[in-house]
């Protein structure tokens, strides 16, 4: 399928978009292949669409979310700006290596680049071939780091 970029909106989802992220944590669900999984309810989404330091691109063609992202701003305390991480990005299966992906990535440049945010971050899973390929070649500069997680119940 070859798009064109009339074909395509990129909509920054705000409290009043609640149902197009319903939609869009359901597209995240899908191409991450989470069985499964249980979503916030809608009053916690709405609070989550309301906070300025949540940002969430939507990729929409003809009225239906074909794709987004999900990132949070966090301000640093070592120089008076933020940087921003990307938690999630996606886009549906049939819709991928359209330059979507990067489009959204344009936008979000575009974002941060209006409220003086100098860096973009995301974490991918070594084993995800796909997702590497598409950061290195959407110029983001790999950076070795160890990730550890922690469970807070321990």
């Amino acid at each position: 399928m070859k798009l064109t970029r009339e074909d395509i909106q990129i909509k920054h989802l705000e409290a009043k978009d609640l149902k197009l992220f319903q939609k869009l944590i359901q597209l995240f669900q899908d191409v991450f292949e989470m069985e499964n999984l249980t979503t916030a309810k809608e009053p916690y989404l709405k609070e989550l669409l309301e906070k300025p330091d949540f940002i969430v691109f939507a990729v929409i063609y003809k009225e239906e979310i074909v794709g987004g992202l999900t990132a949070y701003e966090l301000p640093l305390y070592y120089s008076q700006c933020s940087e921003v991480f990307i938690y999630d990005l996606a886009i549906r299966t049939e819709f991928q290596r359209n330059g979507l992906g990067k489009m959204l990535l344009t936008y979000l440049k575009e974002y941060c680049k209006e409220k003086g945010i100098k860096q973009i971050f995301v974490a991918a899973n070594e084993e995800d071939e796909y997702a590497l390929e598409f950061y290195h070649s959407s110029g983001g500069r790999p950076e070795n780091v160890i990730h550890f997680n922690y469970t807070a119940t321990d």
